[in-house]
């Protein structure tokens, strides 16, 4: 059977629905719907339940997959590994990435790495959760802060600077805060992937503060935040690159500028144990050479 029916039954597994795979795919809904009706009464099993909001796997469907997905994958490995032999820099390429740090910061360097190579087709999925690099098939996620988990590699890209910010008309209702225990009497907006329990490190000189905060609003978009402390809802901690314009533009004041806030690293992650695309090599190399701010 045509490998590309193996392809079309994860695909649809993957996205839970038959529209969502063939457009993944590039192929017609007929098609894909062809390619596993096709496999089912080759296998005589079924592989699929549908419904008219879903497709779901069977438990025979599920572990069919799954192994095919270990094949799939390492039949791709095989053929990346002639190319990377060979030196080709082409195939799909998927970077998993924050959502404003994507925009604000990486996505003229995108640009140009397109430009460089034509041959690779890159997907960039946007998304400000910690990715399952492993589960969803990326062959690399950035992610900003201190990583936790140690069975993948990392390639430090560079570091963000953080700020303490509020809008202008907010602190001239609220005051100003002076000094971290002041940060108990306003409405905080907190980003709940920061580490610690309700607590934001200010470090002065070589002391480093873990403050409580009293958070009126929570979220782990970071885009959100921003629009909540430009709207004048109280105070955020916030990426330099995210706040640079706003506090030029005086929409935003940067507060307690004598406490400094530990700059978090940016890190281009991919799993260890797994060869390296060709594409993979490039996106690698091109990164670490990046001059970003």
């Amino acid at each position: 059977m045509d490998i590309g029916v193996f392809r079309t039954f994860v695909s649809v597994v993957d996205e839970g629905s038959f529209s969502t795979a063939a457009l993944r795919l590039g192929i017609s809904r007929s098609l894909c719907s062809k390619h596993v009706a096709d496999l089912e009464a080759d296998l005589g099993v079924r592989l699929l339940t549908r419904t008219t909001r879903k497709v779901t796997p069977t438990a025979v469907g599920l572990s069919y997959c799954r192994d095919l997905r270990e094949i799939l994958a390492r039949l791709d490995e095989a053929t990346e590994s002639v190319k990377a032999a060979s030196g080709s820099q082409s195939g799909i390429l998927k970077i998993g990435s924050p959502i404003f740090y994507t925009l604000k910061v990486l996505q003229p360097h995108l640009l140009d790495f397109m430009e460089r190579y034509r041959d690779i087709q890159l997907q960039v999925m946007l998304d400000d959760g910690a990715s399952d690099i492993i589960g969803q098939g990326f062959d690399a996620v950035i992610r900003i802060g201190n990583l936790r988990d140690s069975t993948l590699h990392a390639r430090k890209l560079h570091s963000v600077q953080i700020r303490l910010v509020a809008a202008s008309g907010y602190l001239d209702s609220n005051g100003r805060p002076e000094r971290p225990a002041d940060l108990l009497r306003h409405d905080c907006l907190h980003y709940t992937n920061l580490p610690g329990n309700l607590t934001w490190p200010l470090r002065r000189g070589s002391r480093t503060i873990r403050q409580l905060v009293r958070p009126s609003f929570s979220s782990n978009n970071t885009e959100l935040l921003h629009a909540m402390a430009l709207n004048g809802q109280g105070v955020a901690l916030l990426p330099e690159f995210l706040v640079r314009d706003d506090v030029a533009a005086g929409r935003l004041e940067v507060l307690m500028p004598e406490y400094t806030l530990p700059d978090l690293p940016v890190n281009l992650v991919y799993p260890s144990g797994k060869l390296l695309t060709g594409a993979m090599r490039s996106f690698l190399d091109f990164a670490t050479k990046l001059r970003l701010s």
